[in-house]
């Protein structure tokens, strides 16, 4: 299991699971209230901006905001902006689903780069980036149609580390060159933010142990779990060296034991046959909020 600089009590998250499960009141710990009629003024632009790609929109959830992005009401940002920790925030979410690193300073469709909502007032920024970059949906899928030449084995593995080169981890390497160049473009629009890199969460089983649902050869769940694994410590790194007022959020470690192999109820990222109002491979409504969660606790870390 990787490390970070903040490690967050299990039975935490089980409640905020169950909250969710039983359709109570949102809760985010007992350190977090709910701000009620937050206001701010917006003049001089907003003050927490939201960036990143489909794990920051909530894509697939209910309370769709923005279609082409698959923004919605349930990811992890709006309820941030929700919780003490946006209370007198404005809040801009510019989160796309398919966003990569280049999306930051460059359109994606018909919206403008992601770093046009960053303001010298912004006080707050967080990020999740650069699954797309690795190529997450494809590498998903390359895994399930090798997966029977070889289903005792690791023939997804093999795919991408075919002649010694590894593939994956290049192009983890890659995105963590990009993110610095982010966090550097952050502080430069925004001198005065707090930058939260939040991590993925744990999609496959900490174990390394697979499940029928999921159509994976059995070999390849660990090394799933690895990339997973890599691509979270280069985030780390990148806050780590970011500065002052630049972090990591950690959803990787209160996420592990609820993934897509786990039983329904107690799965928080979904499985490649998706419940209603989800998507594949993709936190559900208990999944965002652990990680606003997450989130929020290294957000009002001093």
């Amino acid at each position: 299991m990787m490390h970070s600089r903040s490690r967050l009590p299990r039975g935490r998250f089980a409640a905020v699971g169950a909250a969710v499960a039983s359709a109570t009141a949102l809760s985010l710990g007992a350190a977090v209230a709910v701000a009620q009629n937050a206001t701010a003024s917006s003049a001089d632009g907003p003050n927490y901006v939201a960036m990143g790609d489909s794990y920051a929109s909530g894509a697939g959830l209910a309370g769709v905001l923005d279609k082409e992005c698959d923004r919605t009401t349930g990811s992890y940002p709006t309820l941030v902006s929700k919780t003490a920790a946006g209370k007198n925030r404005t809040f801009k979410d510019v989160t796309c689903s398919g966003a990569t690193t280049a999306n930051i300073a460059n359109p994606q469709g018909s919206k403008p780069p992601q770093a046009s909502a960053l303001t010298p007032n912004t006080k707050l920024v967080t990020l999740t980036l650069g699954g797309n970059d690795v190529g997450f949906t494809s590498v998903l899928t390359t895994c399930v149609l090798v997966a029977s030449s070889d289903p005792n084995g690791s023939p997804c593995k093999k795919h991408f580390t075919s002649g010694g080169k590894d593939v994956l981890g290049e192009r983890i390497n890659t995105v963590e060159g990009r993110i610095r160049e982010i966090l550097t473009d952050i502080r430069r629009r925004s001198p005065d933010a707090k930058v939260i890199v939040v991590g993925y969460p744990a999609l496959f089983p900490d174990s390394g142990v697979g499940c029928k649902e999921v159509p994976f050869a059995k070999g390849d769940f660990a090394f799933l779990r690895d990339t997973t694994k890599k691509l979270n410590r280069a985030l780390a790194r990148r806050a780590a060296a970011g500065g002052v007022g630049v972090s990591f959020a950690d959803t990787y470690t209160p996420t592990a034991g609820h993934d897509m192999c786990q039983p329904r109820e107690r799965r928080w990222i979904e499985s490649l046959t998706p419940a209603p109002n989800t998507t594949a491979a993709h936190p559900n409504a208990t999944g965002q909020l652990v990680m606003a969660w997450a989130t929020t606790a290294q957000i009002t870390k001093p």
